[in-house]
């Protein structure tokens, strides 16, 4: 069953209507609906709050890094383990092909359904995970390989065995030898991006956001209880953070903004998988132009040129 947020009812119920008209073959009616159904999707999803984008950044419904995984790659191997502590479930790590051009790809995964949900520990990465993912990266430089990152988490796991691991330590890790890396390296924000867990596989050659998709120093939640203790001043948080693409985008935090289907990827996964498929293949064959030299000058001037300061 789809799951529909508070501002998507019209559409759910416009929805149902084509489906009855479906059902008694009445294609005047279906066709009817369908343009009422492109109108309100226009009217609903042109004029989004930034508390919406963020409800739709966390849809139940929406894509993981394994639905894409599985939907834009071919002969996929995953590859486990930190070779020091355990596999984090949290953090995939996929070998394979994406229209002939062998890849790495590394995701957050908060998985559906509980069993699974907590199996992924909600998306939220141990330090293992981190570290997996950098074991994966330096395997692709070894053998040449271009990275795709897929950022999807809450935040890193703030729990007391995760702490006594080096949590900070692995993040930091990540962000030091992420900057040198001598292959090309894209990562996408797919759904949210959470804190420390987001930049831990966020540096890169290009960072792109999914049209719903929010990239958060914190979470609304949090921030709405530090600054005022209230929680029912979420979508005034939301706000003034600064988290949709097109803030961050307008600020130079990103690189690109992908057009998933207006309706949302939840409502159309192939065709997402597609945006991002087209935009990671096109940024690889742009990168692989430059010399080595240049790739990494590029990436340490625009890792260092994030921020702003006045004397």
């Amino acid at each position: 069953m789809a799951t529909y947020l508070d501002f998507e009812s019209k559409i759910k119920k416009i929805q149902e209507e084509i489906v009855s008209a479906h059902a008694i073959a009445n294609l005047n009616a279906v066709e009817k609906y369908q343009k009422e159904l492109e109108k309100e999707v226009e009217k609903t999803f042109g004029s989004l709050s930034d508390y919406q984008k963020l409800q739709l950044a966390r849809h139940p419904d929406r894509p993981y890094a394994l639905d894409y995984i599985r939907l834009i790659m071919e002969d996929a191997y995953e590859i486990h383990g930190d070779r020091a502590f355990r596999d984090d479930p949290a953090i995939l790590c996929y070998i394979g092909w994406i229209n002939g051009q062998k890849t790495v790809v590394i995701g957050e995964q908060k998985g559906r359904g509980v069993k699974n949900k907590i199996k992924r520990n909600f998306g939220m990465p141990n330090p293992e995970g981190y570290r997996k993912a950098l074991r994966a990266v330096r395997m692709a430089e070894k053998f040449d390989i271009p990275v795709l990152m897929l950022i999807d988490t809450p935040g890193a796991y703030p729990g007391l065995g995760a702490e006594e691991r080096g949590q900070s330590e692995a993040i930091a890790k990540n962000l030091f030898e992420f900057a040198s890396v001598k292959v090309p390296m894209i990562s996408v924000v797919i759904g949210e991006g959470g804190s420390g867990g987001a930049l831990a596989i966020g540096v890169a050659d290009r960072l792109a956001m999914m049209r719903y998709s929010i990239f958060a120093v914190i979470s609304p939640e949090g921030c709405s209880a530090i600054l005022w203790n209230d929680p029912s001043k979420v979508e005034t948080a939301t706000k003034a953070l600064k988290i949709t693409p097109s803030d961050l985008l307008e600020h130079n935090l990103v690189d690109d903004v992908l057009d998933e289907p207006l309706i949302g990827a939840h409502r159309d996964k192939k065709t997402a998988a597609e945006v991002l498929k087209t935009y990671f293949l096109e940024s690889v064959k742009k990168l692989q132009e430059l010399p080595i030299d240049e790739l990494l000058d590029q990436r340490y001037r625009k890792l260092t040129s994030v921020g702003a300061y006045s004397e």
